[in-house]
């Protein structure tokens, strides 16, 4: 079995212009990641973006999207998000005949399957899979990939902690969970709740990928709901071992130590005895 590295991007939420909610910088925050990921020099099969990629789902800020990650090289596996309109999804962001049917698609990375199916209701928040949906990917699944499957969606199968997604998550994920039991499916990936999240459905890992345009607090004062400027994203390691989940913080405050590694890695060998 190969081993894969994925960078796991959600709830982006590009703008057509200014700062989102007046004080985060969603462009910025994706120019980041992608820098980021090109200067690392590691290795990646692909971004995989998983919903709320357009603020107002409108095709400017899709095509600037685009522009960002075509300029990285990085192959990209886009999926919808309560933010995003289908129509313009498909023709600004994928360069597709624009269309109102759910965005549901199976792509490959060598022998990685990922497939990625559209949560998204339009005009609401939460989320639900109907069941042409879910016997779709039963048939899907039905054969086994080479080197597993990887599902990604944006409303997260799990619960959380933060009460305001208590009404807008996945409904009824236990019908997802009857769908993916047993089957090659090695990790769930979903966004919705800008949270770091690690669970399970079914036995099977479901990582729910912090926001990359900000984050939400989840710790607040009781009785309060917040937003933070802070931005990250997921580097995921597949390998034969299952997954290697790591968040990758994005920060404009300077660093507090800066060293090239074979010298700390010498120093640290020289202080051991």
């Amino acid at each position: 079995m190969s081993t894969y590295t994925l960078l796991h991007l959600t709830d982006v939420h590009i703008t057509p212009g200014g700062l989102l909610h007046g004080a985060a910088d969603s462009l910025a925050a994706l120019r980041s990641a992608v820098a980021a990921a090109s200067a690392s020099g590691t290795p990646i099969d692909a971004l995989v973006l998983s919903g709320d990629l357009a603020d107002q789902g409108d095709g400017a800020s899709y095509r600037t999207l685009r522009e960002v990650v075509e300029g990285s090289g990085l192959p990209m596996i886009a999926a919808m998000g309560n933010h995003d309109e289908r129509a313009a999804f498909r023709s600004a962001l994928l360069g597709e005949e624009p269309s109102d049917e759910p965005y549901d698609r199976v792509s490959w990375i060598r022998g990685l399957r990922v497939v990625t199916l559209d949560s998204t209701v339009p005009g609401a928040h939460h989320g639900e899979l109907d069941e042409a949906q879910l016997d779709r990917l039963a048939g899907v699944l039905a054969e086994p990939a080479p080197d597993g499957t990887v599902l990604v969606l944006h409303h997260p199968p799990i619960c959380s902690v933060l009460p305001l997604m208590d009404g807008i998550g996945l409904r009824e994920p236990e019908k997802l969970a009857g769908v993916l039991a047993g089957t090659d499916v090695r990790l769930v990936l979903a966004g919705h709740t800008h949270s770091a999240t690690w669970g399970t459905l079914a036995g099977i890992p479901v990582w729910v990928g912090p926001g990359n345009a900000y984050g939400a607090d989840t710790l607040p004062p009781a009785g309060i709901t917040r937003a933070l400027n802070v931005q990250a994203f997921t580097r995921i390691d597949l390998g034969p071992d299952g997954p290697l989940i790591t968040v990758v913080p994005l920060t404009q405050a300077p660093p507090v130590y800066e060293l090239a590694t074979e010298r700390l890695l010498s120093h640290l060998v020289s202080h051991s005895g």
